[in-house]
């Protein structure tokens, strides 16, 4: 069975995908409005509705009960979530580290710019078919790195190892409610949830239609939508561990795309055999067929065209199964997250190597990059005159180019700083 359609490079046309389902976004504006006008009852209503909370059940688990639930997970699991935190907490941290304030002399004074952190921060992280504790570590770990006050994590149906992980990553606390009606909290302020001034974190096509709406309000991450995985593999790549990482992929969600671009007389019926020999025990397999159906592969003439294929896919992750994987990545130009060589496997990524999985999908990661400091940084201007004569040039050409644009009130304000 052929379970990867065959595409040729000119299907490669006109990939990028609108990240906000039309559905989605009615949907979306129904609960943000009613959240908006009616507050904690709307939030409660919804999350009832859609099965996130029971009548009567407890919806925020403040800072006491995070720490609390550090106790019901084991050692060995303690371990891996502090691992886990720490490797993104130093990388985020370097991030941090490398982006510096300035500050510029100008005639009869200074300029600069300045980074400062938001206040407060939410930070979604998915609890559907397979809840997320590693989006929390990504999310509310550099949150806190970037310099954030305040960390609020949303996430449904929250388990003692969701709970650990915002825990451990810091957060103040959680609100167990997902979808549309998790943003519309955080943006609006409902309860005991305040508003937020930066919200971040992948999830399901609510949330991210949610965000979208939100956007402006407040500062967010990206659009997210299904997740995808693409790899490059020539004719030296190992025909299964291509199989198990698209599978990886795969099993996230039956809307996920695994897609392979095969180069250097790589022979697209050996990768099949892998795939369903890796199918054949996996736990997760239905999920997996599924979303075999949205991927492709490509089988090209050139690593040029292997080349041109992945920038115009622009993926969210782009894996180099290839001779030469470092100087041909380097030539590469539009992706979320780059794994260079078989080795550097896209779930090591995932699961906190060091770089946010946090990224973009559906061919914006020619326009946004990954999850980092940044998301929760402002850069703030700041001007200040010591000398009014020498900044007498400054003053006559504002009042000059005012007067060109007809502001008269702005000219006179220039004007009477004329020294």
């Amino acid at each position: 069975m052929t379970w990867l359609r065959t595409i040729t490079l000119a299907d490669l046309e006109n990939t990028r995908v609108d990240p906000v389902e039309p559905s989605a976004a009615e949907t979306a504006t129904e609960i943000l409005a009613h959240i908006r006008g009616t507050g904690w009852a709307a939030v409660r209503e919804y999350s009832e509705r859609f099965g996130d909370l029971q009548a009567g059940q407890a919806a925020v688990y403040d800072r006491a009960a995070l720490e609390a639930a550090l106790d019901e997970i084991t050692p060995e699991q303690r371990g891996i979530l502090e691992r886990t935190a720490e490797r993104i907490t130093t990388f985020a941290r370097a991030q941090r580290s490398a982006i510096r304030d300035i500050e510029q002399p100008i005639p009869g004074g200074r300029a600069g710019l300045r980074y400062a952190p938001v206040q407060r921060a939410g930070c979604y992280a998915p609890g559907g078919r397979f809840p997320l504790p590693s989006s929390v570590l990504m999310t509310a770990c550099t949150a806190r790195a970037a310099g954030v006050e305040e960390v609020w994590v949303a996430s449904p149906k929250p388990g003692p190892i969701t709970l650990a992980a915002a825990a451990i990553a810091g957060a103040d606390a959680l609100l167990a409610v997902g979808g549309a009606q998790a943003i519309g909290a955080l943006a609006y302020g409902a309860g005991d949830v305040p508003e937020v001034d930066a919200i971040v974190g992948p999830g399901n096509r609510y949330v991210t239609a949610a965000k979208q709406q939100v956007a402006g309000r407040v500062a967010i991450d990206m659009l997210a939508g299904p997740s995808e995985l693409l790899v490059w593999a020539d004719d030296s790549a190992s025909p299964d561990r291509v199989a198990v990482d698209l599978l990886a992929q795969a099993e996230h969600d039956p809307d996920a795309r695994p897609l392979l671009v095969l180069s250097d007389g790589a022979d697209p019926a050996q990768f099949e055999a892998a795939l369903e020999r890796a199918l054949t025990d996996l736990p997760t397999a239905d999920i997996a067929r599924a979303a075999l159906r949205n991927g492709w592969v490509c089988s090209v003439d050139s690593r040029a065209d292997a080349r041109r294929a992945c920038d115009r896919i622009a993926p969210e992750h782009l894996a180099l199964h290839i001779r030469n994987a470092r100087a041909e990545g380097a030539r590469l130009r539009d992706y979320g997250a780059l794994f260079i060589g078989e080795d550097a496997a896209e779930v090591l990524g995932d699961y906190g190597a060091g770089p946010n999985h946090t990224l973009p999908t559906g061919g914006t990661a020619r326009s946004f990059g990954a999850l980092s400091v940044l998301a929760f940084l402002r850069a703030q201007t700041w001007l200040e005159v010591e000398d009014p004569k020498a900044a007498r040039v400054l003053v006559d050409d504002a009042a000059r180019l005012a007067r060109l644009e007809g502001l008269e009130a702005h000219a006179r304000a220039a004007d009477c700083r004329r020294a």
